[in-house]
C-alpha cells in the first residue's frame, strides 16, 4: 500500500488523503461505496456473527460416535454450573463436559486469536503475507513443545511453548535492532532468520531424540491440534484472549493511523514506536498463549483477514471484531470436521485449515489480482 505524507503548513498538519485501497467514505456529495457501508454497520455483522458461534459450538458438542440432543448437552451444562442433580450417565456428562465442550470453547478462542494476531500483525509490517507467526514465534513455541514432550514432562507443555514464544520473539526483535531503526521489513526478515534457526533446532531435537509413540506425539502437535484440551486450555485461551485480544480488537484507529506509513501517523499524534513496540508485545504474547494450547493451527491468521477485508473494506474498526468472531467460527468447524471425517481416525485441525485456507487464498488473489498489480 503506497504511504500518504500529509502536507505540512507553517508547522500543523493538514488532513492526510486516504491511500486509494483505504476506501473511506468520499465527501463533498459523493455518495460512499458499498463497502463502506457495510463497514459502518460492522457492529450488525459481528451480533449476527455471534449467534453463528453460538450455534457452531452446539453442533460441535452434538456432532460425534455418541448422538446425544440439545437436552443433553444443557443438562451436563446446568448440572456442573448451577449444581442439581445429574440426569445423564457418567459416561454421557463426560463426552460433553470433559471432552467436547472445553475442546469447542479452545477452539473458538484460538480462532479468534489468531484472527486478530493475523490482522495487527498484516496492519503493523504493511505486508499481506504476514500472519501471527511471521516473527518465529510458531518455530520457537514448537521447540519449547517438542523439547519438553520428547523428556516426558508433557504437564510442562503449556509453559515451554510460550516461554519458546517469548524467547522467539525477543530474538526477532533483538536481531532487527542490531540492524538499525525497527522498521517492518527488518522485522520481518530479523523473524524469518530465527523461525529458520528455531526450526531447524526443533527437527534436530526430533532426530536425536524421538522414539516409537512419541513421533506421532510430537507430529500431531506441530500440525495443530485441539484434540487433548480441556478446561485448563480454556483458561488458557480464554484468559490470553480477554486480557490482550480485547484491547488488540480496540486499536482500530491506531492501525488505520500506521497503514499511511510513519509519517503521517506520526504526523497524526501517533506515537509510532512505542505504538508498534507495544502491538507486537501483544501480539506474540497472545500468539504464545495460544499455540501453547493448540499448537501451529496455520492459514486462520493469513486468509480470514483477507476475506473479512473483501466484505466490510479496510477500515480497522470493523475488520478486527468481524475478523475475531469469523475466526472462532471457522475454527469450531473445520476442528468439528477433524474429528468426525474419519471416524475413528482423527486429523489435526492445522491439516483442514491448510487443505481449506489454501485454495481459499488463491480465490481472494484471483479476486483481488488487479490491486496487486
Amino acid at each position: 500500500m503506497t504511504s500518504a505524507r500529509p502536507a505540512l503548513a507553517s508547522g500543523t498538519p493538514t488532513r492526510v488523503d486516504p491511500a486509494p485501497s483505504a476506501e473511506v467514505p468520499t465527501h463533498g456529495g459523493h455518495p460512499a461505496t458499498h463497502r463502506d457501508r457495510v463497514a459502518t454497520h460492522g457492529w450488525l455483522l459481528v451480533v449476527v456473527g455471534l449467534a453463528v458461534l453460538v450455534l457452531a459450538l452446539l453442533v460441535a458438542v452434538l456432532v460425534g460416535p455418541a448422538a446425544l440432543t440439545p437436552a443433553d448437552v444443557w443438562s451436563s451444562v446446568r448440572h456442573h454450573m448451577l449444581g442439581g442433580e445429574a440426569t445423564l450417565s457418567t459416561l454421557r456428562d463426560a463426552i460433553v463436559w470433559e471432552g467436547r465442550l472445553p475442546r469447542a470453547l479452545t477452539a473458538a478462542a484460538v480462532g479468534a486469536g489468531l484472527a486478530v494476531c493475523g490482522v495487527v500483525m498484516q496492519a503493523l509490517t504493511r505486508n499481506p503475507l504476514a500472519d501471527p507467526y511471521l516473527l518465529g514465534l510458531s518455530s520457537g513455541a514448537s521447540l519449547g513443545a517438542v523439547s519438553v514432550l520428547l523428556l516426558g514432562l508433557t504437564v510442562l507443555l503449556p509453559v515451554a511453548a510460550f516461554a519458546g514464544a517469548g524467547l522467539a520473539l525477543i530474538a526477532s526483535l533483538a536481531l532487527a535492532g542490531t540492524l538499525g531503526a525497527l522498521t517492518p521489513t527488518r522485522t520481518v526478515l530479523a523473524g524469518l532468520a530465527v523461525s529458520q534457526l528455531a526450526a531447524a533446532a526443533t527437527s534436530l531435537v526430533i532426530f536425536w531424540s524421538a522414539e516409537g509413540d512419541s513421533y506421532r506425539e510430537v507430529l500431531t502437535w506441530l500440525m495443530g491440534s485441539v484434540a487433548g484440551a480441556g478446561w485448563s486450555s480454556v483458561a488458557i485461551a480464554g484468559v490470553a484472549l480477554l486480557v490482550l485480544g480485547v484491547p488488540l480488537a480496540a486499536a482500530g484507529n491506531l492501525l488505520d493511523a500506521m497503514t499511511f506509513g510513519d509519517h503521517a501517523a506520526s504526523a497524526l499524534g501517533v506515537p509510532v514506536e512505542r505504538v508498534r513496540w507495544g502491538l507486537l508485545a501483544a501480539v506474540a504474547l497472545l500468539t504464545g498463549a495460544l499455540v501453547s494450547v493448540s499448537g501451529s493451527i496455520g492459514f486462520v491468521g493469513l486468509v480470514l483477514p483477507h476475506a473479512v477485508r473483501a466484505i466490510v473494506g479496510s477500515r480497522h474498526r470493523a475488520v478486527l471484531p468481524v475478523s475475531a468472531v469469523a475466526g472462532a467460527i471457522v475454527l469450531v468447524l473445520a476442528d468439528t470436521l477433524a474429528r468426525t471425517a474419519f471416524e475413528p481416525r482423527e486429523l489435526p485441525v492445522g491439516v483442514v485449515t491448510a487443505a481449506l485456507g489454501a485454495p481459499a487464498f488463491a480465490w481472494l488473489l484471483h479476486r483481488t489480482r488487479k490491486s496487486l498489480t
